[in-house]
């Protein structure tokens, strides 16, 4: 599948490449820059959440966030993802590690949930553009949906 992806992602650059040069190689040049401007960040939490799952046994993830921590384990991770500042393109690969040591579909999707829509560290910032009531309405509505997509994906892939 991921080959299919590429080589329609080539397929479609030559066209772009043929239609209009100039333009494709501004669009890579500003790519990459993007890139450049990730890729630190990036590469900083992936190492260290691998750090962190080198020095946690895939046992303590299982028992803190896995299949057999219920609810418990639930509120630990949405309340891990609302106080946790990650981008979405670090957060889905940070999310696969940990499943794959161990933890629980349920409390993966609380996490992820609460990461991309609960902003603890942000709430200052909101605050000033919306004000203190829409804020706390917004990140408490959030993160209690968080419970339903987590309790969906846990009827879903449970």
């Amino acid at each position: 599948m991921n080959y299919l992806l590429y080589i329609i992602t080539l397929i479609l650059l030559m066209i772009s490449y043929i239609r209009d040069k100039k333009k494709t190689k501004m669009a890579l040049k500003k790519a990459w820059k993007s890139f450049e401007k990730i890729l630190p960040e990036f590469l900083s939490i992936i190492i260290m959440v691998g750090i962190l799952l080198a020095c946690i046994n895939p046992d303590v993830i299982a028992n803190l966030i896995g299949n057999k921590s219920g609810w418990f384990g639930v509120i630990v991770s949405g309340l891990v993802g609302s106080i946790t500042l990650i981008p979405g393109f670090v957060a889905f690969p940070t999310a696969a590690m940990i499943l794959k040591n161990g933890a629980g579909y349920m409390q993966i999707g609380a996490f992820i949930s609460t990461l991309m829509m609960v902003g603890i560290v942000t709430v200052p910032v909101e605050i000033n553009y919306f004000g203190k009531k829409i804020t706390l309405l917004r990140n408490i509505l959030a993160f209690i949906f968080s419970f339903l997509v987590a309790y969906i994906i846990g009827k879903v892939v449970g």
